[in-house]
């Protein structure tokens, strides 16, 4: 009986659409990449899914990354920014998680507010002041293959929370995952390594 419940549940993962989600890294999880990671979802469906980690500040700032790019910073109230390890896939990429939406080249709306740029215009715009209200800037992201991520899920390898902007843009990094735990009612310090996904 329990293989046909594990096998309901698969199905039943099968139709769910996590973008817009938080992913809460299991304490169990040896994966390097998302040891102790919140990663948000920009995109989920058949094909697979795409989600930015958002809580692992990297040895650089926002003027160091747009003087790699021959970018120049118009202020200097935006040169301390911290750029973020985003995922393992593309580490040599920039991408901008950003709100409010905007029209820039080459932008994945992830809701009518939150978009994830990757063109090169975006970060002229920041850089002249004129960019996005909100941002949080990432190398690479994350990826998954389609059916891998219900797999992982399955396998209560995350935990799962609908996202909240405020965490994404308001929180500092340090405070983000205990911030998305919170939204779950759950203290990551008394997380059991068995525990299932919500």
């Amino acid at each position: 009986m329990a293989g046909v419940s594990r096998l309901y549940n698969i199905l039943q993962m099968q139709n769910v659409n996590l973008s817009q989600h938080f992913l809460i890294a299991m304490p169990a999880m040896v994966d390097p990449h998302f040891s102790k990671t919140l990663t948000f979802i920009c995109e989920h469906n058949d094909q697979g899914a795409l989600g930015v980690v958002v809580n692992r500040p990297i040895d650089m700032n926002l003027h160091s990354l747009l003087e790699q790019v021959s970018i120049a910073l118009a202020s200097d109230s935006l040169k301390t920014i911290p750029v973020h390890f985003g995922g393992p896939v593309q580490v040599d990429r920039g991408f901008v998680l950003h709100t409010p939406l905007g029209q820039w080249q080459s932008t994945l709306a992830v809701s009518p507010q939150i978009g994830l740029t990757t063109s090169r215009d975006i970060l002229q715009a920041v850089a002249r002041g004129e960019g996005p209200q909100q941002m949080l800037v990432t190398l690479g992201y994350a990826g998954w293959a389609p059916g891998q991520l219900e797999h992982e899920l399955s396998q209560n390898a995350w935990l799962t929370v609908l996202a909240r902007p405020e965490v994404l843009f308001e929180m500092p990094a340090e405070g983000r995952l205990a911030a998305a735990m919170g939204l779950l009612g759950v203290d990551y310090a008394n997380l059991s390594e068995q525990a299932g996904h919500a």
